[in-house]
C-alpha cells in the first residue's frame, strides 16, 4: 500500500503539489490527469524522490519514503522505477546495455562503474525485451530507433529493476496514436500479469478511461477528483480541465466518450 499523508511540495511561492492525501492499493492502475501546470509530473517525481517533499509523508507499508537517505534512498528508486516523456535513453550504447542499466543498484560498485554484466544480468534484459517486442534490436544503438521502439525499450529498463511501483510521466505524449496504443498496452499487461502497481500521467481522457482502473484529477497542485472512470462526468472532466478542456474532450472523441450520467460524490481531498 502506498500512502499520501498530507504530502506538500512548495518551490518558491509557487506550490506544486498542495497537501496531497492518497491510499493506492497494489497492484492498482492509476491515471492521473489535468491540464499542463496541475502538478501531476512533481506528484511523480516526489513519489519516486527525484524532489523532496516540503511538507507530508509518503508510505509505503511502515517505511516513510520522504525520510529516505544514501543507499537505502537508492533502493527506494530502484522498487519504484520511473518512465520519462523523452526515454532518457543513451543513444550511444546499444539497446541491450540501455536495458541492463536497470540492474546498476543490485550490482557491486566496481561492476556497476565498468558496466560489466553478467549472462543472467543480459538473458533478464533479453526477456523484458521479448516481452515488449524488441529483442530484435537489442544490438542496434538506442538512437536509430523511434520514439515508440524507445519508449519500449524504456519500459524494459524499468522492468529489469524488478520494482513494485511503476512510474510513468507522460509516456506517450510525444507518440503517433498507433504507438501510444502498443506502450498503454504494455504497461496495462505488466500491471495485470506481474500484479505492479502503475501509476501514470495522461493527457487524454480517453486513454485514461481504456487503461486504469482508478483516476485521479488534479488542479492547481491539488487532488479534486479520485473515482473511476464511470464516475468521471462531462462536467467534472470540464472543471478538471479548465481551459484545455476542449482539448482534451477532442482528443478523446476518436475513442471512448464520457458518461453524462450522475456522478457518485467526489471525495474532496484536502
Amino acid at each position: 500500500m502506498l500512502k499520501l499523508d498530507k504530502l506538500t511540495r512548495r518551490f518558491k511561492d509557487t506550490v506544486a503539489v498542495s497537501n496531497a492525501n492518497l491510499e493506492i492499493p497494489d497492484g492498482q492502475m492509476v491515471g492521473i490527469i489535468g491540464r499542463s501546470g496541475a502538478g501531476k509530473s512533481t506528484l511523480l517525481r516526489l513519489l519516486n524522490r527525484l524532489i523532496d517533499p516540503s511538507e507530508g509523508q509518503i508510505l509505503f507499508g511502515d517505511t516513510d519514503i520522504a525520510r529516505l537517505k544514501g543507499r537505502e534512498l537508492r533502493e527506494w528508486r530502484s522498487n519504484c522505477a520511473m518512465i520519462f516523456q523523452q526515454f532518457n535513453l543513451v543513444g550511444r550504447l546499444d539497446v541491450l546495455t540501455n536495458v541492463m542499466t536497470g540492474r546498476l543498484f543490485d550490482m557491486p560498485s566496481l561492476r556497476a562503474m565498468a558496466q560489466v554484466f553478467t549472462a543472467e544480468e543480459r538473458a533478464m534484459a533479453i526477456q523484458a525485451l521479448d516481452r515488449l517486442g524488441m529483442a530484435h534490436t537489442a544490438l542496434q544503438r538506442a538512437e536509430t530507433l523511434s520514439g515508440g521502439q524507445q519508449q519500449r525499450v524504456a519500459i524494459a529498463r524499468a522492468l529489469a529493476q524488478t520494482p513494485r511501483i511503476l512510474l510513468a510521466d507522460e509516456p506517450i505524449a510525444s507518440l503517433d496514436p498507433l504507438n501510444a496504443k502498443i506502450v498503454m498496452d504494455s504497461l496495462r499487461a505488466i500491471n495485470r500479469e506481474d500484479g505492479i502497481t502503475v501509476i501514470c500521467n495522461l493527457h487524454t481522457l480517453d486513454t485514461a478511461r481504456q487503461y486504469c482502473d482508478r483516476i485521479i484529477g488534479m488542479q492547481n497542485g491539488r487532488i479534486v477528483f479520485d473515482g473511476t472512470p464511470a464516475q468521471l462526468t462531462v462536467g467534472m472532466a470540464r472543471e478538471i480541465y479548465g481551459a484545455e478542456a476542449d482539448e482534451a474532450f477532442n482528443e478523446a472523441a476518436t475513442s471512448t466518450s464520457l458518461t453524462t450520467g450522475a456522478m457518485s460524490p467526489v471525495r474532496e481531498l484536502a
